[in-house]
């Protein structure tokens, strides 16, 4: 896809170590093509020699909650197939508990309501319509509680006040890791092209070292969950697994490598 903007310029610049290709045509008013080029390295891997210090590493768990993860979740059956596909429960427990045992952050952010939604619009459109309609995860319900199997544990965080998209946008999040010496977040939740996405971008924009886990993650479809990763991700995180951030804690000598697409 080609987003495209009129300006005022006159210049050409191609810029490919990453993907990116820019042009612009030697006149006064034209657009500017920006493409992701499918013929070059598409993600920043993590080459074996990379070091992650866990004392500046928070590993982020967007809404693991039983509305998501557990059956009877009134939006269980819609991630399902990307549960099964991925094993991001099973992955992302695993992530927790050893990144938890070596000093990592562990941050819980869930999403809820009060009854009645009246956070949201009275006439909403998009996802959130869609959690109004359904009175999904709504305040001090089974529904709205963090899964059993990703209960937290003396030192987590529960962010508070997620009722939006983004996980910094209506909490404390930026405040809360930067007070515990964050400089690495490592994301993993629901749904990948929703809520990770949103969070995703606002860290990449506060300077945070961003860890996308495709492997701790569901959307609501295999194709959606693909798609945000081959197309997106690399360009607001570095993307990657939760075998890759957990080797990368017992190793040293930091250092980036492009390793071609993931």
């Amino acid at each position: 896809a080609i987003a495209a903007v009129a300006l005022f310029v006159d210049t050409s610049v191609a810029f490919t170590p990453v993907g990116f290709h820019l042009t612009t045509s030697r006149s006064t008013h034209k657009n500017i093509g920006f493409s992701y080029r499918h013929d070059a390295p598409r993600e920043l891997r993590l080459s074996n020699d990379f070091h992650l210090d866990p004392s500046e590493t928070g590993i982020i768990l967007i809404e693991f909650q039983n509305e998501f993860t557990t059956e009877g979740g009134k939006m269980h059956g819609a991630v399902k197939e990307c549960l099964e596909r991925y094993g991001t429960i099973e992955n992302a427990k695993n992530l927790m508990e050893k990144a938890r045992e070596v000093g990592c952050k562990i941050l819980h952010i869930p999403i809820m309501f009060e009854q009645g939604h009246n956070e949201i619009a009275h006439r909403p459109y998009g996802v959130l319509a869609a959690i109004k309609e359904g009175s999904a995860f709504a305040a001090n319900e089974w529904n709205s509680q963090i899964c059993d199997a990703m209960t937290p544990a003396e030192g987590d965080i529960v962010v508070k006040g997620k009722s939006g998209l983004c996980g910094f946008h209506s909490t404390n999040l930026d405040f809360l890791l930067r007070q515990n010496g964050i400089k690495n977040v490592v994301i993993g939740g629901f749904l990948t092209n929703c809520c990770v996405e949103s969070t995703m971008r606002t860290a990449y924009e506060h300077g945070y070292k961003v860890y996308t886990l495709k492997d701790c993650c569901a959307a609501t479809s295999v194709a959606g969950q693909e798609a945000a990763y081959e197309h997106t991700f690399g360009l607001f995180s570095v993307p990657t697994t939760s075998d890759e951030i957990l080797e990368s804690m017992g190793n040293s000598s930091p250092k980036f490598s492009y390793l071609g697409n993931y």
